[in-house]
């Protein structure tokens, strides 16, 4: 049998008013009346309907989180932000997993609306016109994590990804590396092909170095694709020795790689990874890498999604957080 707020009034005594103060905590019941409706509640198992309140009050006090790859450790690290801050403001989460399909995104936005949530996190390799079109569309805000949209319209938070590669590259060329590698990720998605190459390319440029296709090899983010890398790179006319690797699991499977190869690293190649999830820590030598603050971009989101759902006052909507290079042992 399905509880109403009907039910415990009628039980208790009250108005389904006074019963709905002491469900939302409000203070102005007296403690005698809180303490019969709430033995009411206990008694008869009554727990609020979201839906029901929703519609009273035009909110549900939840927030969809679209992500791409809930099994990637990136987007786990950033997800997990995302949830300890909506709960600090008592949102609950509906997380859909896309697959990096775009048909697949699309349809989870316009479902996740149809469930009526109050606001968005949309995380996405690829944020493409149809995309925008949607999200500028949409009656609730949406709010970008970790993923690039080229107009700046759409609320965003996110590192410098250009700036972060070419700091990487110019640490290789001050060490005196000529034959640089970079290992990246899909190149259809405008955060590898217009922000990472193209830091990766004016490192080389200032410094002097020729640009040689070659030495780019393009994966998927994943484990095998960082093997097959190296082998391409190992196999190539020019055998580089400093590799930039575009995620932490490619970055793996390039030191495995280059291992079963016979190569030791730093050795015979220097690595510098992206991304600085456990992932780096747990692979021997444990990897030199950016640091992108993957738990704070996902808590920064979520945080601007609430002052957006409130109509807060907000001083930018494109959140650049800091980055750096922590060394450890995959460079000298």
């Amino acid at each position: 049998m399905n509880i109403t707020i009907y039910d415990v009034a009628r039980e208790a005594n009250v108005s389904m008013a006074t019963v709905s103060r002491v469900v939302n905590g409000n203070p102005n019941v007296k403690p005698v009346t809180r303490k019969k409706v709430l033995e009411v509640i206990e008694r008869l198992g009554y727990r609020p309907n979201a839906v029901a309140r929703g519609l009273a009050s035009k909110k549900t006090t939840t927030v969809g989180v679209i992500i791409p790859d809930i099994s990637n450790i990136f987007f786990a690290e950033l997800a997990r932000g995302i949830e300890d801050i909506a709960t600090m403001y008592k949102y609950n989460i509906i997380l859909s997993n896309s697959d990096q399909n775009k048909e697949k995104e699309l349809h989870l936005l316009n479902t996740m609306l149809g469930k009526q949530v109050d606001g968005l996190v949309f995380m996405g390799g690829n944020i493409s016109a149809d995309h925008v079109a949607e999200f500028e569309k949409s009656p609730v805000p949406i709010v970008l994590a970790g993923s690039i949209e080229e107009s700046n319209q759409i609320p965003s938070v996110n590192i410098d990804y250009e700036e972060a590669v070419y700091d990487s590259v110019k640490e290789f060329i001050e060490k005196g590396h000529k034959h640089i590698a970079f290992v990246v990720g899909p190149l259809h998605e405008p955060k590898n092909a217009q922000k990472k190459l193209k830091g990766y390319q004016r490192a080389l440029q200032e410094s002097g170095l020729p640009y040689n296709e070659e030495l780019i090899v393009e994966g998927d983010y994943t484990y095998d694709s960082g093997i097959e890398a190296i082998e391409k790179l190992i196999e190539g006319s020019e055998r580089p020795t400093a590799i930039l690797v575009g995620s932490d699991e490619m970055a793996l499977g390039v030191v495995h790689g280059a291992e079963d190869k016979g190569f030791k690293i730093p050795e015979d190649f220097e690595i510098i990874t992206s991304d600085n999830t456990r992932l780096s820590l747990m692979v021997r030598p444990q990897l030199t890498t950016i640091v992108q603050p993957l738990y704070d971009m996902g808590a920064v989101a979520m945080r601007l999604l609430t002052k957006l759902m409130n109509k807060e006052k907000t001083d930018e909507h494109i959140v650049v957080l800091p980055h750096r290079i922590e060394h450890r042992q995959s460079t000298k």
